[in-house]
């Protein structure tokens, strides 16, 4: 690592330590949805009323209904539908994943063009682990998918802390190692602030690690085969991994690259755009 990114990196650590470091805060919209979805006797009308008060939101779940991955046979167009089609859990906890869409904002057209293209990942990301979860697991791919929309949410932070540190800025090299090494404690600290459950704060920590084995298939799992589906065809070095070897991709007990898949997987990355 270069001098400048292990100077900013030592003064973040630092300021994580001392709890100095200004953590973005949950959009209000995702605090109601969540406090909404707490309620085990909410009706489809509370909810739909909540999360249409964010006209844009609604706009994307009633998108996300109609993708094809859950086409139905008649076009949705309306909330109401949508979160029927959908179930509550599964509609809060897509909405509380796309909503985070609000804080990825920046002073700065360099930190802006940053965080769309962290952002445009995690959606990705969040589609494929989506699908993933959908065909080969038993587990809730509302909750994969929202592993895939927070596993990057640690950038966020070091690009606040660039944007009043315009040494880092003009130095991009610097400013990805800092990412790379940082992000996954700031996004497990910040995700702990925001109360999310334990398996999906430890998922920006370990789904890198690419030698993690956990007894059986789980979100961190996931997140991980979707993130490097992504990076394929790419020059980042996560594009050479042969991902049939790893532990998390074996325990899918599928040829991730049959033709039928890659074309279910690339249909996926676009799901939540």
């Amino acid at each position: 690592m270069n001098k400048l990114a292990e100077k900013v990196q030592q003064a973040l650590v630092k300021a994580i330590d001392n709890d100095d470091l200004v953590l973005p805060t949950l959009p209000e919209v995702a605090l109601k949805i969540r406090q909404a979805a707490e309620d085990p006797d909410i009706s489809i009308s509370h909810l739909s009323k909540v999360i249409g008060r964010d006209t844009a939101l609604s706009a994307r779940l009633i998108k996300v209904v109609n993708s094809p991955l859950l086409r139905a046979t008649q076009e949705v167009t309306d909330l109401h539908t949508a979160i029927t089609r959908l179930g509550t859990n599964y509609s809060s906890n897509l909405a509380i994943g796309l909503v985070m869409e609000q804080i990825f904002h920046a002073r700065s057209e360099v930190v802006e063009l940053k965080m769309r293209e962290v952002w445009r990942r995690s959606l990705e990301v969040a589609g494929v682990s989506y699908a993933l979860c959908r065909r080969f697991s038993q587990l809730k791919p509302d909750q994969a998918a929202l592993g895939g929309l927070v596993h990057q949410i640690g950038v966020l932070p070091i690009l606040t802390y660039a944007e009043d540190h315009y040494e880092l800025l003009s130095d991009p090299v610097s400013l990805n190692h800092v990412i790379d090494s940082i992000h996954p404690v700031l996004g497990n600290k910040l995700l702990r602030v925001w109360d999310f459950p334990e398996m999906l704060a430890n998922l920006p920590v370990q789904y890198l690690d690419l030698e993690r084995d956990s007894a059986k298939l789980d979100y961190i799992d996931l997140v991980q085969i979707a993130n490097l589906y992504c990076h394929r065809g790419t020059g980042h070095p996560l594009a050479n991994v042969p991902v049939s070897t790893l532990p998390s991709a074996r325990k899918l007990r599928t040829d991730l690259y049959s033709d039928a898949l890659l074309t279910e997987l690339d249909e996926a990355r676009s799901m939540f755009y």
